[in-house]
């Protein structure tokens, strides 16, 4: 049986959230379509309706990129989870004993990742925690809003280098499940804030919004010895620069990011 658009376009956001496509990085319709083993028609069908949900974009001549979220865009994203989560909790009243036992079956899930080495599953798991919370609240709407949000938040800590850690995460969501198991609605939903509060902290945004930023630190003249080597002209500084002296660190050429990584190692 062939693949459907909805299974394609599942297999690109569970790969964002497993962090196995950057930012960036492209997808073509021909590559996918080899991939697959469908039509390019499907393929267009699967990225229309993941760019209607934010996850991908085209460009005219240049294809179909994943997203790679603003600074306003990653302060958006997280502050729409924090109304939906925030909301969810708030409005559900008690949780089921079923809800609850899938809960912490997600919860063992991430445990037990935390002690291997597959970080993509890991990733994955992380982030699908909140929306696996909200299919056991008894929103399956908001949980697949959510999904979405979850895999833009992930692209956002990968291209903001999030530095959360993975243990404390979890270490978050079974206190937040604590807290519903309990009975305590109150605690469950501080405690979501203040989860949400520290990823969004741990991302190392640059305070400025210089476009040649990245190109000007990758072309600054090298330190050489003092008294030696020929002087380097310098480079123009914009006002922006000089308001705010943050760099953005030029991509390792050598990453294992590169956009352009066979699409079947990927997905």
């Amino acid at each position: 049986m062939s693949i459907s658009a909805s299974e394609i376009s599942a297999r690109i956001v569970e790969a964002v959230m497993a962090r196995k496509l950057p930012p960036g990085s492209r997808l073509g319709e021909q590559q996918l379509a080899m991939l697959f083993d469908c039509s390019r028609t499907i393929v267009r069908e699967a990225l229309t309706r993941l760019a209607a949900r934010g996850i991908v974009t085209v460009t005219a001549r240049r294809g179909w990129f994943v997203i790679e979220p603003s600074e306003d865009e990653a302060r958006e994203a997280f502050g729409a989870r924090h109304v939906i989560e925030l909301g969810l909790i708030r409005s559900a009243g008690t949780i089921d004993k079923a809800a609850l036992r899938k809960l912490k079956a997600h919860l063992q899930r991430e445990k037990n990742s935390l002690k291997e080495d597959d970080v993509g599953a890991r990733s994955f798991l992380l982030g699908d925690f909140h929306v696996c919370l909200a299919e056991c609240l008894g929103n399956t709407l908001l949980a697949d809003t959510l999904r979405d949000f979850t895999a833009r938040t992930t692209l956002i800590a990968m291209l903001y280098q999030s530095q959360h850690d993975a243990v404390q995460s979890c270490e978050d969501h079974v206190r937040i499940v604590d807290a519903l198991a309990r009975g305590d609605a109150v605690a469950a939903e501080a405690l979501m804030a203040e989860h949400i509060g520290t990823v969004r902290s741990s991302l190392r945004m640059q305070l400025n919004n210089d476009p040649l930023a990245q190109l000007r630190d990758a072309l600054a003249p090298l330190q050489t010895a003092a008294g030696g080597g020929t002087k380097t002209p310098a480079l123009h500084t914009s006002k922006a620069k000089t308001r705010a002296k943050s760099k953005a660190a030029a991509p390792d050429p050598s990453s294992p990011d590169d956009s352009s990584t066979y699409l079947g190692a990927l997905l």
